[in-house]
C-alpha cells in the first residue's frame, strides 16, 4: 500500500484531484502483474536479520529509516508502514526523513508530518484516532525520529552524500534497512541517467550503499534499471509511455552485507 501511495503525486495530477477513493487493499491483487521488479522476500529478509542477532545490549528488530516522498494519502500509508514495522516487533525504532521546505510541491515537510497526525487524532473514526494518538506516542517516546537534513534539498546525488553530507551519511549507516520512497529519490539513487534497463540496480547506484536499502517506487521519469533482457523493449511495445504514466512500480533492493 505504501508503493502505490506513491501514485497520489502532483507530479501525476498536475494538480487537479487525485485523491484516494476505493480501499487500496482490495486494489493490491490487481496491481501486482504491474510490479516490474520485485525484491520483497530480500527486504524481509533484511528485516529479520536484527531478530536474529539481538542480544543484552542490541534491541530486538531493526532500526528502519523512511526517506519520504509526498504529504497527503502516500504519506499517510508511510505512517501505517511505520506503525506496522514497529507495532509487529519487526523494527525497534523507525527514522522519518522529510524536506526542509517542499522542493518538488508536495513534499513532506516537518509541519506536514506533525498536521497529518494531529488530523488522524482528530478523526471522527474510532481506529483513524486512536492510531494518531498512537502516533503521538511514539514521536513522544522516540520511536519514531523525524528529520529534515538540507542535503534533501540540493542538487546532489545520492552518491555525493558520503562526501557532501558525511553527518547524513553516517546517519544512514546506522539503519538494518532504509526505504527510499518516490521517484525522485530513484532518480537521486541512480544519478537520472540514460541506463540501458538491464543494468544492475548496484552498478547503478554508485557505490551508494550506507545500509541495507530499498526503493518503493512507481514509475513517472525516464529513468529504470534492474529489468530482465527484452523486458523494457516488450513494455515500450504494449505501451510507449510506461517509463512516466504511474502505472508501474518496483521494489529494488541493494545490500552491501553478504546475505
Amino acid at each position: 500500500v505504501s508503493l502505490w501511495g506513491n501514485k497520489c503525486d502532483l507530479s501525476i495530477s498536475a494538480g487537479q484531484e487525485n485523491s484516494q477513493k476505493t480501499s487500496p487493499i482490495d486494489s493490491l491483487n490487481s496491481l501486482q502483474a504491474f510490479v516490474l521488479v520485485d525484491d520483497s522476500d530480500r527486504v524481509w529478509s533484511a528485516l529479520n536479520s536484527p531478530q536474529r542477532h539481538a542480544g543484552p545490549e542490541k534491541p530486538a528488530g531493526a532500526r528502519v529509516d523512511i526517506v519520504l516522498d509526498n504529504a497527503g494519502f502516500e504519506l499517510v500509508t508511510d505512517l501505517i508502514l511505520a506503525d506496522f514495522l514497529v507495532s509487529s516487533g519487526l523494527a525497534h525504532q523507525v527514522h522519518l526523513h522529510g524536506k526542509c521546505f517542499p522542493w518538488f510541491v508536495s513534499d513532506v515537510t516537518a509541519n506536514d508530518f506533525q498536521w497529518t497526525i494531529r488530523q488522524t487524532m482528530a478523526a471522527n473514526h474510532r481506529w483513524m484516532s486512536k492510531s494518531g494518538a498512537q502516533w503521538q506516542k511514539y514521536v513522544k517516546e522516540g520511536v519514531w525520529c523525524y528529520h529534515d537534513h538540507p542535503f534533501w534539498t540540493q542538487p546532489h546525488e545520492f552518491c555525493d552524500m558520503a562526501a557532501d553530507a558525511p553527518d547524513l551519511y553516517a546517519a544512514l549507516q546506522e539503519a538494518d534497512l532504509v526505504l527510499f520512497k518516490g521517484d525522485l529519490n530513484y532518480r537521486k539513487l541512480t544519478g537520472d541517467r540514460d541506463w540501458d534497463h538491464t543494468v544492475d540496480f548496484s552498478t547503478a547506484l554508485r557505490g551508494f550503499e550506507p545500509a541495507p536499502l530499498c526503493s518503493l517506487r512507481t514509475l513517472k521519469a525516464n529513468v529504470q534499471v534492474g529489468l530482465q533482457p527484452g523486458q523494457g523493449q516488450k513494455l515500450t511495445t504494449q505501451d510507449p509511455n510506461w517509463m512516466t504514466s504511474g502505472k508501474h512500480a518496483v521494489i529494488q533492493f541493494h545490500s552491501p552485507k553478504a546475505e
